[in-house]
């Protein structure tokens, strides 16, 4: 699957910081700490619906990462999946009636756009559910043969589960009491209830097929993968186990990114999946949680369409640090605008205040667990010494516009 378009990352003089981050399974902020090639796994869209900010939030905030690796010296491996076909997926093809793979395209095509347009640095690979099925199936089948996986007591539709502890750490990346556990499992994909499952925790790996449902032949028979272990068997087979970071929105602590950790390991026999674990807050819109069955998403394109500046937008979203649910609101994005003009009209002086200092703030505070509302303030000083008219360093505004790119993500 294609991803989209990158840009060019600016250098940015004097000396990086190493950034640490909060890990979900530790409870603690700590250095990320990668090789020569920092490797991050992120999980991608469901595409039946257009991006909206939740989901631009949690791409934005990955995608600081990314570029403080990069201005770290590192290269940067980075993964990300597109769940193309699930139940939420066949769902919304139903109730509109049209075709699933279309309208999966039609919303991949859409989420590529809105994540260029909002200059996220594209993933080095970028797979569809759908073409990875042949080495999901293998998976699969040996933890089948491996008696870490069975078959539902089922004669007519005998789903592959996952035994839930069958890697024997199960539990170690949300670290949720069992009562959590069940509660999230039912509420987020999960089929707790299902009749001839052997525990209420075990996750689908294989659903056979039924009828009127799209279905893929192989030695498990026709059916098509669950959903957490698509996740778990491209990141492995792309970046191996224990790369540095798997990320998502805090909504995927838990079964999701339980589970893909604990489908890897039992597979392989090696801990940990990941080394690190960071997730998003989520983003409500006026006070209320967003959601589509609030029907009070706000929509990424839309925005484009309305002629929102992609840069405002990184900017308000930025603006509460990533890990904290926070509101959107008219207000944000008039505030986020109104930066964005001073930023503008800041660099575009032939001089301003030496730009040494407000650099190092600037990776300071990203350093700090992507501490952007302190990072944005580290500019806005700069900002309004440089449009006071203080300092003449002819190099100032061309560093500031070249670190603010290269750090934050925003052309000024």
């Amino acid at each position: 699957m294609q991803s989209w378009p990158s840009h060019p990352v600016p250098r940015v003089p004097g000396t990086p910081r190493p950034l640490r981050l909060y890990d979900t399974s530790t409870g603690e902020i700590r250095p990320t700490a990668p090789g020569a090639t920092a490797r991050m796994y992120v999980c991608g869209i469901t595409p039946y619906d257009a991006t909206h900010l939740g989901h631009a939030a949690t791409y934005l905030a990955f995608d600081l990462v990314h570029r403080v690796w990069l201005d770290n010296g590192h290269e940067v491996h980075y993964v990300q999946n597109v769940t193309d076909v699930d139940d939420p997926l066949l769902e919304r093809a139903a109730r509109d009636q049209s075709d699933w793979v279309v309208l999966g395209m039609r919303e991949i095509a859409l989420f590529r756009e809105d994540m260029a347009a909002l200059r996220v640095l594209p993933p080095r690979n970028y797979l569809g559910a759908v073409e990875s099925i042949p080495e999901i199936v293998e998976a699969v089948a040996k933890l089948l043969s491996a008696g870490m996986a069975y078959r539902a007591d089922d004669p007519e539709y005998p789903d592959i589960y996952f035994a839930h502890d069958a890697s024997g750490r199960f539990g170690s990346v949300s670290n949720y009491d069992d009562p959590t556990m069940r509660e999230f499992f039912a509420d987020r994909g999960g089929d707790p209830d299902r009749p001839g499952k052997r525990h209420p925790l075990d996750a689908l790996l294989w659903r056979v097929a039924r009828p009127g449902e799209p279905s893929w032949d192989s030695e498990l028979g026709a059916g098509r993968p669950g959903w957490h272990v698509e996740c778990s068997v491209i990141a492995q087979n792309r970046l191996g186990m224990g790369f540095d970071l798997q990320g998502g929105g805090t909504d995927l602590i838990f079964p999701h990114h339980e589970f893909s950790a604990a489908h890897a390991e039992a597979l392989t026999g090696l801990h940990p999946f990941a080394r690190h674990y960071a997730h998003a807050g989520m983003i409500g819109l006026d006070g209320e949680k967003m959601s589509k069955s609030r029907g009070n998403l706000v929509f990424v394109s839309r925005l484009r369409a309305d002629k929102v500046d992609m840069m405002a937008l990184r900017l308000g979203l930025l603006s509460g640090h990533y890990r904290e649910d926070r509101a959107w609101t008219q207000e944000v994005l008039a505030e986020a605008e109104a930066r964005l003009v001073r930023w503008r009209a800041a660099t575009a002086q032939e001089s301003g205040p030496d730009a040494t200092g407000t650099i190092t703030r600037l990776r300071d505070h990203l350093s700090n667990d992507l501490d952007t509302p302190q990072a944005l303030r580290a500019v806005d000083a700069w900002a309004d010494d440089a449009l006071s008219g203080s300092g003449h360093d002819r190099a100032a505004p061309v560093e500031i516009r070249a670190a603010v790119d290269a750090l934050l993500g925003v052309l000024l």
